[in-house]
């Protein structure tokens, strides 16, 4: 385990630079490195269960927690982008994992669904997950678990708002946006409504 003093021990500042960044306090670097830890394909006991790559590892588990559900809905969530998910998708059905329904109500909404097979390997993958959840929560008390989710939405809603309000000031001055950049600001928007 290395803490925040023995990092800034072993990794010494440049002197070839004027003011190097001091990625040990640099919040979004902190949390990305967490992030990769965390990513799902660094977890050997997750990645022996599928071949599946962690983007459709995670909209697996999206379909498998909140099913029928759109893949809009599902970016919004996972805060991926619409053509990940669109991939993602098209690999799981091609392994017989999902299925595609229209909405009873909706008839131009596509509801994506676990089919047996998805089911099955969404519960294995949720009960490795579950396991590594509890093994992490181990470290934090009850309050500090809350604090940190708190701590976590803020970091987010704020994330999102810097990224909207960036590219809306670049709408502004002509430039046309990318698709993700204008994923963004639609979930901006919705936060905005909600």
């Amino acid at each position: 385990m290395i803490s925040k003093k023995a990092r800034k021990n072993v990794f010494k500042l440049t002197d070839e630079l004027a003011d190097p960044l001091d990625l040990t306090s640099h919040l979004p670097f902190r949390i990305a490195v967490v992030s990769n830890l965390l990513a799902l394909n660094r977890d050997w006991k997750i990645r022996k269960l599928c071949d599946l790559e962690p983007r459709e590892m995670r909209v697996l588990i999206n379909i498998g927690s909140y099913m029928p559900i759109k893949s809009a809905d599902i970016a919004y969530q996972s805060r991926l982008d619409s053509y990940t998910i669109s991939r993602a998708v098209k690999k799981l059905q091609q392994l017989d994992l999902v299925d595609v329904r229209q909405d009873a109500v909706h008839k131009n909404i596509k509801n994506l669904m676990l089919n047996a097979r998805g089911q099955l390997l969404y519960r294995k993958i949720i009960t490795a997950l579950e396991q590594r959840s509890a093994e992490l929560e181990e470290v934090l008390d009850v309050q500090e678990t809350q604090l940190l989710y708190k701590l976590l939405d803020k970091i987010e809603n704020k994330t999102e708002q810097i990224l909207a309000e960036q590219a809306l000031e670049l709408i502004e001055q002509g430039h046309e946006p990318p698709a993700d950049q204008k994923e963004i600001i639609r979930w901006y928007r919705k936060g905005l409504k909600s």
